[in-house]
């Protein structure tokens, strides 16, 4: 439950991105994070242009990236065959659904929600995104969720969600630099699935 199909525009998102980088902002602090458990799978719940999903493909972790938006997913899917020309043993796919009723089938070592995933979910469906979300993550695998605070949905809220579907709060950091969590309005939480 990302945005509607055809909300966003995936060429101009990366353009923006593009900038970012030849700036020299370093955009890889989420897959920095997801490495710290050295995952084997990792399921990017709401991957938009593939930013996440392919640098940690890169470093050679499996990944699914799933979205709603065509137009991000065609921009995932060509910079994924431009690094699959780079690099013939990349394992990356990309699916279009949305995330409460998305099945791959299988379950992953992480699955992340990063960008605010949460805040582009219709109100009232919070939860049936986390239990999408969930229902992906492998006993001993985390959920990551990193979300602005001031965006309609709170921690309270969340852990709740987590918990209705079986994951138990492990960490919580202010930042995907692993910042403490103080209380301010940017949170990353980590559930763990027992």
């Amino acid at each position: 439950m990302t945005s509607a199909p055809g909300e966003f525009d995936g060429e101009s998102y990366q353009a923006r991105l593009e900038e970012l980088v030849k700036a020299g902002v370093d955009v890889h602090g989420e897959a920095r994070f997801v490495m710290a458990y050295a995952p084997e799978s990792v399921l990017d719940a709401g991957c938009g242009t593939g930013r996440v999903a392919l640098e940690l493909a890169r470093l050679g972790v499996y990944v699914i990236g799933v979205d709603r938006d065509r137009s991000m997913l065609a921009v995932a899917r060509r910079l994924r065959d431009e690094l699959s020309e780079e690099l013939p043993a990349v394992r990356i796919h990309f699916v279009e659904s949305d995330l409460a009723e998305l099945d791959t089938g299988g379950t992953f070592d992480v699955v992340l929600m990063a960008g605010n995933v949460p805040l582009f979910t219709p109100k009232g469906t919070e939860a049936a995104l986390v239990a999408g979300a969930a229902r992906h993550v492998r006993r001993g695998g985390v959920l990551v969720g990193g979300f602005q605070l001031d965006g309609g949905y709170s921690l309270e809220t969340y852990d709740l969600h987590c918990a209705a579907v079986g994951l138990e709060l492990a960490e919580r950091f202010a930042s995907w630099k692993r910042q403490p969590f103080d209380g301010g309005n940017y949170a990353v939480s980590v559930h763990r699935r027992p």
